[in-house]
């Protein structure tokens, strides 16, 4: 459905703001081969979390533009993720988390002023236990969050700095800033309080 002639100006200003640089260093945008049947014009990133050197989350954000419009959408502007992260054991089964990291999206979107209508999605969370020739690591527990939503304005930078701020909080990163206590809990019992 790709269109021969040149994109739009809004669809062009649009991948502009997704083209930012990452907010933080601890997530690494790329850009990649977007679905070309859901719109007429598409682009894509995709997202790596690392925390302590180990990949935690993952994430894909699509942006897509429909010069006609799309009534679904609201808009003529699309933006759809895709974003999946290791669980700590004792989240796997809490009832709460799929409202509360429905609010990691939405308070990210709001805090970052990016100005959306028409959001939906999903949040599901997943155990796995392997057996038989797949015997092998522990349990493994996942979150996955897909959502949509229509941007406002065409650009995109606050979504995309939204996006980046909702994968952090999956990944369980601290805010920008504010060191991780695990680390020197740890090591020094006493925590340096001693006379």
């Amino acid at each position: 459905m790709a269109s021969p002639s040149a994109p739009p100006e809004a669809f062009t200003r649009a991948v502009a703001g997704l083209r930012a640089d990452s907010p933080r260093p601890e997530i690494l945008l790329e850009e990649i081969a977007a679905p070309q049947r859901l719109a007429p014009y598409s682009f894509a990133l995709s997202a790596t979390v690392q925390r302590s050197g180990d990949e935690v989350a993952s994430g894909r954000l699509i942006l897509l533009h429909d010069p006609a419009g799309h009534e679904a959408w609201r808009g003529d502007i699309r933006l759809v993720t895709l974003v999946t992260a290791e669980l700590e054991d004792d989240l796997a089964s809490d009832p709460l988390l799929p409202a509360v990291a429905w609010t990691w999206l939405t308070d990210a979107l709001e805090q970052h002023a990016a100005a959306y209508t028409a959001i939906g999605g999903t949040i599901t969370q997943t155990a796995s236990t392997r057996f038989g020739e797949l015997a092998g690591p522990a349990p493994t527990a996942d979150l996955e969050v897909r959502a949509s939503w229509t941007p406002t304005s065409a650009d995109l930078t606050a979504h995309l700095t939204g996006w980046c701020t909702m994968l952090a909080s999956t990944a369980g990163l601290p805010p920008p800033g504010v060191a991780s206590l695990s680390g020197w809990l740890g090591a020094t019992p006493d925590h340096g309080l001693r006379p």
